[in-house]
C-alpha cells in the first residue's frame, strides 16, 4: 500500500509537471479513452502560454522531473516503435544538463573513492566544468613520479543518485506491469521488457569502473586507427564513484567555426566520423552509442578523439553480417539477397515469402537509388527497413534499435560538416572490407574451424551429460515408485494458500453483496 501511494504522489507530479510545460496539450483527445478526455481539457488549462516547440516542451519537462525521467526521454529516443518515430526525433536532442552539486561535495566523494584526501591524489582540483543528470566533471591536474604536470577529466557520480533512480525505475516498473494487464498494446511492446532494459543500462551507468573498462575495450579496438582514438584512463584515480581520464585539449566537433580557423578538412572529418562508426559496429562489433558533437573533438594531431563511454552498444556476429550484407545489398541493388540475410538471421519468420519480403525491400530500395547521393540517408533507411520488417512480424531488437538510434546522430554530424557527403561511396570500403574479411574464402576457413571446435567442445562433454541424464532419471523412479507423495510442509503450505483465496474470494462477495443491499434500500 505504501509503495502504491509513493507511486500515485511520482506519477501525480509527473502528470502536473506534463501538463504545466504543454506536452499534453500536444495529445489530441480524439485518440484517449472517454474518461481520459476530461484530464486533457484541464491540462491545457494549466499548460504554460509559451510552451515553444514540441521538442523543448518535452526537455523542459523531463529535465524539471529530474535524472530518471531525463534518462527514461533519452531511452525512448532509442525505441521509436513505443512512442512513435516523431517523438523519438524529438526525444534525440534532449539535452542532459543539470546544475552541479557543488564542490566540497564532490572533493568528499573523491576523498571516499580513491581512499586519500583529495590534495593527495590531485595537484590541482578545479571547479565543475560540465553537469549531467548522473554525474559532473572536473579538471585536474596531477604530478607524476618524474615530476611532469598531466591535465585530467574527473568525474563524479551525483550523490543519492542511486536511491533516487532505484526509486522511481520501481514506479516505472510497476506502472509497466499494469499497462501490460490491462492493455494488449502494452504486451505487444513488451513494456516491462522496455523498463528492464533501461534499468540495466542506468544500472552499469551508475559504476564508473564499468565505464573505464569500455574506455579500455574501446581504446584496445582502435589501436590501429591512426585517424581516431580515446582518452585513457587513470586506472589508480578511478574507482566506482570516481572516473579519471586525461584531459582532451582539442576542438569540439560542433565548432564548426574553430576547425576552419584552425584549417582542418570539414569534408574528411565527415569521412572520419562515419567510417569509425561504421568500424566500431561491424569490424569490432561494440560501438559508442552517444556519439553527438558534443563527445567528440579533434586533437592537435588531427585525431577524431570519443570522449563519454557510457553508453556503448554490442552487435553479435550474426547483426554484424546482417548489417553488412544489408548495406551491401542497398549498394549494389541486390534485393533478392537482402530479403534472404533476414531469413538466415531468423529475423522474419521462416512462414513469410522471400520473395514477397525481397519486393518489399525494393519498395525502399529503388527511390533511394533515384535520388542525388547527398539526399540518400543511411540512418533513414534502418528506419524505413525496420519499419517494413514490422509488417512481415518481425520481433523488435533492441540492439539494432540502438544502431539506428546511434546511426541518425552519427549521420547528423557527418552531415554537418559535409552537407554534400555521399554516405553510400563513404560507407562501402569499410562494408566491403569487412565483407572480405568474414564472407570470403578466408572468413569460410574460420567459421569452418570455429564449428569444429564447438562439435569438438560438444563431443567432449556428452559422457558427463549422460551421466547427469541417467542420475536424474534415477531420482524421478524412485520418487514415483509408490506414486507422486508431497511432503507435509507443501500439504500444509497450499491449504494455507488456499483458505487466503477463500477468504479474500468471501470479502469480496461480501463487499458486493453490501453494495447491492445498499442501493436496494436506497
Amino acid at each position: 500500500m505504501i509503495l502504491l501511494l509513493a507511486d500515485a504522489a511520482r506519477f501525480s507530479r509527473a502528470g502536473y509537471v506534463l501538463a504545466r510545460e504543454g506536452v499534453l496539450s500536444l495529445v489530441s483527445p480524439a485518440t484517449v479513452p472517454p474518461l481520459a478526455r476530461l484530464p486533457l481539457r484541464i491540462a491545457r488549462l494549466i499548460a504554460r502560454p509559451d510552451a515553444g516547440t514540441r521538442a523543448a516542451r518535452l526537455s523542459a519537462a523531463l529535465s524539471r522531473l529530474g535524472p530518471s525521467y531525463v534518462k527514461l526521454g533519452q531511452f525512448l529516443a532509442t525505441r521509436p516503435d513505443v512512442v512513435g518515430a516523431s517523438v523519438a526525433r524529438d526525444l534525440e536532442v534532449l539535452q542532459d544538463r543539470m546544475p552541479a552539486f557543488g564542490q566540497d561535495v564532490a572533493e568528499a566523494t573523491v576523498a571516499e573513492t580513491l581512499d586519500r584526501p583529495v590534495s593527495e591524489a590531485f595537484a590541482v582540483f578545479g571547479p565543475a566544468v560540465a553537469a549531467a543528470s548522473i554525474a559532473e566533471v572536473h579538471r585536474a591536474e596531477a604530478i607524476e613520479p618524474d615530476g611532469s604536470r598531466r591535465d585530467l577529466a574527473v568525474k563524479i557520480l551525483r550523490p543519492g543518485i542511486e536511491r533516487r533512480l532505484a526509486a522511481d525505475i520501481g514506479s516505472f516498473r510497476r506502472a509497466a506491469r499494469l499497462a501490460e494487464a490491462v492493455l494488449p498494446e502494452g504486451r505487444r511492446l513488451r513494456f516491462v521488457t522496455v523498463v528492464d532494459t533501461m534499468a540495466r543500462s542506468i544500472t552499469m551507468e551508475m559504476d564508473l569502473r564499468l565505464e573505464a573498462a569500455a574506455y579500455a575495450e574501446l581504446a584496445e579496438n582502435l589501436k590501429d586507427d591512426p585517424e581516431v582514438r580515446v582518452p585513457t584512463v587513470d586506472w589508480n584515480r578511478s574507482g566506482r564513484e570516481v572516473l579519471t581520464t586525461e584531459w582532451i585539449d582539442g576542438i569540439r566537433l560542433a565548432d564548426r567555426a574553430a576547425l576552419s580557423a584552425a584549417g582542418y578538412d570539414l569534408k574528411d572529418l565527415a569521412r572520419i566520423v562515419m567510417q569509425s562508426f561504421l568500424r566500431q559496429a561491424m569490424r569490432d562489433g561494440f560501438f559508442h552509442a552517444d556519439m553527438h558533437p558534443g563527445n567528440l573533438f579533434v586533437d592537435a594531431d588531427r585525431r577524431l578523439v570519443i570522449v563519454d563511454c557510457g553508453i556503448m552498444g554490442r552487435l553479435g556476429l550474426k547483426e554484424r553480417r546482417f548489417l553488412a550484407e544489408i548495406l551491401y545489398g542497398f549498394i549494389t541493388r541486390n534485393w533478392r539477397r537482402t530479403a534472404e540475410v533476414h531469413f538466415e538471421a531468423g529475423y522474419v519468420p521462416a512462414h513469410h515469402s522471400i520473395d514477397d519480403f525481397a519486393l518489399a525491400i525494393r519498395a525502399i530500395g529503388e527511390p533511394i537509388h533515384s535520388r542525388r547521393a547527398d539526399e540518400i540517408s543511411m540512418a533513414r533507411l534502418l528506419t524505413l527497413l525496420l519499419e517494413v520488417t514490422a509488417l512481415f512480424d518481425m520481433q523488435t531488437r533492441p540492439e539494432l534499435l540502438l544502431l539506428q538510434k546511434t546511426m541518425v546522430v552519427v549521420e547528423g554530424v557527418a552531415r554537418s560538416l559535409d552537407p554534400q557527403l555521399d554516405m553510400w561511396r563513404t560507407s562501402a570500403p569499410v562494408v566491403e572490407d569487412w565483407i572480405a574479411r568474414n564472407l570470403g574464402p578466408v572468413g569460410q576457413l574460420q567459421r569452418a574451424g570455429a564449428g569444429l571446435h564447438e562439435v569438438g567442445g560438444f563431443a567432449a562433454g556428452v559422457p558427463q551429460l549422460l551421466q547427469r541424464t541417467a542420475r536424474v532419471m534415477g531420482q524421478l523412479d524412485e520418487a514415483t515408485r509408490d506414486g507422486l507423495r508431497l511432503a507435509p510442509e507443501s500439504l500444509e503450505g497450499i491449504g494455507k494458500a488456499e483458505a487466503r483465496r477463500a477468504f479474500w474470494g468471501n470479502l469480496a462477495l461480501w463487499v458486493i453483496a453490501v453494495a447491492l443491499l445498499g442501493l436496494w434500500l436506497g
